[in-house]
């Protein structure tokens, strides 16, 4: 890849033409073959993101210290999503300026997944709640430039009527990648240092595809901007005034996701603690599949749907208001048949969100030239709750009155998201 500022004498027909198919609004619908690429690159990703935060972190925790788990969690994740709210929108921005032969996006996507492998493989080995931390950081950095770059490449090559159906399917692999990550976790039986290898190679075999037929168009040099280092940081200052869409998508993305973390972030503690569960990884394991498939039946039905009306933000609401409903649910129900049934609430709620408000965001760009950093700034609103999340959690579970308090909380945010949708002026 390269991010050098050299420029190189380019043929000038043949750099209109990459030009234009880099950067100007997509019109040709994607293959297939593509959507199966980047659907299982999501499918990884969160394989490698979701094993380990549901189960293995938790596990590996109480193996060093069990009366502190809770806080080991919360310090683990905290930390590296700490790492993904920088990483995301700086190797988005990255991305954008990349011009490698092999494109824009593809060599992030291979050089971040190289890594997150090579770490998770080494946070089977830690022994100490500082190797934990810096492992799951190294983890976080590789995951998110795979995860920014393959999350920009959406609005570089879908045209916007497709971006609802390809945002739900990008949503069924993401919550495939989870489900896949359960399974691990109860196959495994407690054995985490097993668990972090599977979700290593699962992360590394999942990129394969999308290398191979990536439609990533190469930017030319002298279609690349000077580089300087205040207006790059400055970049990353996305005015809430001047685009104010942009900014109420983002603040609606952050709220939901911080309803959805707060809600599953303790879960393996919830069955083992509260509802005194046999086997909780199992346990997790079952709610994570009726959450998953809810979840792809609902994305894979809202996406196209939303498509076909032109409409994104009754959707939205609507399935806003579903996950605050789940943690109502968890709250006042704190049984194992209170649990299935918030686990399917939450995942028809979730679901349906993330295919639709996914086709939202990218309608909210600012620049085609930024999608990547832009993009990466959205992910921001994905990372950061879960850094307030645990530490919501941590605060609720230990100091004010418990799951209850937790799972009331996390509706309450979850219903704030639905309600600031009504903001967005330029999507319907």
């Amino acid at each position: 890849m390269s991010l050098s500022n050299t420029p190189a004498p380019p043929d000038p027909g043949a750099a209109a033409d990459s030009t234009t198919a880099a950067l100007a609004e997509p019109t040709t619908k994607v293959t297939a073959r593509w959507v199966t690429g980047l659907v299982l690159v999501n499918v990884g990703i969160n394989a490698a993101f979701f094993g380990p935060i549901n189960v293995f972190i938790g596990q590996q925790a109480i193996s060093i210290d069990e009366p502190s788990k809770e806080a080991i969690l919360s310090l683990v994740t905290g930390c590296g999503a700490a790492v993904s709210l920088v990483a995301n929108p700086l190797f988005g921005a990255f991305s954008d300026r990349t011009t490698s032969r092999f494109g824009r996006r593809s060599p992030w996507v291979l050089a971040g997944a190289i890594l997150a492998t090579a770490a998770l493989l080494a946070m089977s080995g830690a022994t100490t709640v500082a190797l934990m931390v810096l492992f799951w950081c190294l983890v976080q950095l590789g995951a998110n430039a795979a995860y920014a770059a393959i999350t920009a490449a959406v609005p570089d090559r879908v045209p916007v009527l497709q971006r609802g159906g390809v945002g739900g399917l990008a949503a069924m692999g993401q919550t495939v990648g989870i489900l896949i990550g359960a399974v691990f976790g109860a196959v495994v039986t407690g054995n985490y240092a097993v668990g972090y290898a599977l979700c290593a190679a699962a992360l590394i075999f999942s990129v394969v595809p999308y290398l191979f037929h990536r439609n990533d168009p190469q930017l030319p040099h002298n279609a690349r901007p000077p580089f300087a280092w205040g207006s790059f940081v400055r970049s990353f200052w996305i005015s809430p005034v001047r685009y104010p869409d942009f900014a109420w998508a983002w603040l609606t993305r952050f709220l939901v996701n911080v309803c959805n973390q707060m809600t599953i972030v303790y879960l393996l503690f919830f069955l083992r603690d509260v509802l005194k569960h046999e086997d909780p990884a199992l346990g997790v394991l079952t709610l994570t599949g009726i959450y998953a498939v809810m979840v792809m039946i609902t994305a894979v039905v809202a996406g196209p749907w939303s498509d076909r009306l032109g409409r994104r933000k009754p959707f939205v609401i609507g399935s806003s208001a579903i996950i605050a409903a789940a943690g109502l649910t968890m709250a006042f129900f704190p049984f194992w048949t209170g649990a299935l049934v918030g686990a399917g609430i939450l995942g028809v709620g979730f679901g349906a969100y993330l295919a639709v408000d996914f086709a939202l965001l990218t309608q909210v760009l600012p620049l085609a030239a930024n999608r990547g950093k832009d993009m990466g700034i959205i992910n921001v609103a994905n990372s950061l709750p879960q850094v307030i999340a645990p530490l919501l959690a941590f605060l609720a579970v230990t100091y004010l009155g418990g799951y209850l308090t937790l799972f009331v909380t996390a509706a309450v945010i979850g219903l704030l998201g639905a309600v600031f949708v009504v903001k967005i002026r330029s999507v319907r």
